[in-house]
């Protein structure tokens, strides 16, 4: 199983439902070759969602088989329509939680602390979705109605108390890494190998395990533990968080672009709407922390 997000594995185009991975071509002896540097190659075979009969041929010729001609495997639109379901979900929800909850001092302890049972839920959710085998479309669209409360919840909290118009600022942040990174990632300027891939994952360990660190020594020392997220190292951390999110962008780009190339059902299109819901919310909420800090500095 692998994943291009620090916080949730999320099954995919990977080894454990067969995916053919990156460039694999199979030799004349069957073993795939062209697979150093593909963190998601599998060592043996071809492309097992390829049933049309030029598959082996294109193999052979070096370039990736193309999806056959049926309903039944991913296109470009399935993605599209699946992630613009789940983000629209997620936005009506935060929506709703923005209107419906109101931050002011007597309502504020109240809706926040909705907020945070809502992204415990969602956690749950998406810590179910990423061990399951297969896509859950019902529970990815659940996920993204209760993150999409709690993101409602705390961009309002930030918005009004905090700093006026950094929720806009924020979404315009997000879109913007968006766009370049898409741009960049079409443009071949980012190559996704397994040379990324290691470097990407082990900066997120070692980020995420520093922002757990951070958060053991507040609750337990009180303030802002170590310092992560508060004055200059905050906003050095806050920037390092949102370029990790784009790196995260350019592996979900290159799963969705090898999922197509091979054939992937189409189901797993949900997958793809899934790992990129959660990229944005990362980047979001990395946009959201950075914009808050600049303001209370």
């Amino acid at each position: 199983m692998r994943s291009s997000n620090p916080v949730f594995s999320r099954r995919g185009f990977s080894r454990d439902n067969g995916y053919a991975g990156f460039n694999a071509q199979p030799q004349a002896g069957g073993a795939a070759v062209g697979t150093q540097g593909n963190p998601y190659a599998q060592p043996q075979g071809g492309n097992p969602y390829a049933q049309n009969p030029y598959a082996q041929q294109d193999l052979q010729h070096g370039a990736p088989p193309q999806a056959p001609v049926t309903t039944g495997r991913m296109t470009i639109d399935d993605v599209v329509l699946r992630t613009g379901t789940t983000l629209g979900v997620l936005i009506v929800t935060a929506a709703v939680a923005w209107a419906a909850l109101p931050v002011d001092d007597a309502n504020i302890n109240r809706s926040y602390g909705i907020g945070i049972g809502a992204a415990l839920i969602g956690m749950v959710l998406a810590l179910v979705q990423s061990f399951k085998r297969k896509a859950s479309p019902a529970l990815i669209v659940t996920y993204a109605a209760f993150e999409g409360v709690f993101l409602g919840v705390v961009s309002n909290i930030v918005d009004n108390r905090i700093a006026s118009g950094a929720a806009m600022q924020a979404v315009i942040g997000t879109l913007a890494v968006f766009a370049a990174v898409l741009v960049a990632y079409k443009a071949g300027w980012i190559r996704v190998n397994r040379r990324f891939y290691g470097f990407v994952m082990a900066a997120a360990l070692g980020f995420v395990l520093l922002m757990m660190v951070n958060m053991l020594f507040a609750v337990f020392g009180g303030g802002d533990g170590l310092g992560f997220r508060s004055g200059g190292l905050g906003i050095v951390f806050g920037i390092v968080g949102v370029l990790l999110g784009a790196c995260f962008l350019a592996l979900d780009f290159k799963q969705v672009e090898d999922g197509i190339a091979y054939g992937a059902p189409k189901e797993e299109a949900w997958l793809a709407a899934f790992g990129l819901t959660l990229t944005l919310v990362w980047i979001y909420m990395e946009f959201l922390r950075l914009i808050s800090i600049l303001n209370n500095d």
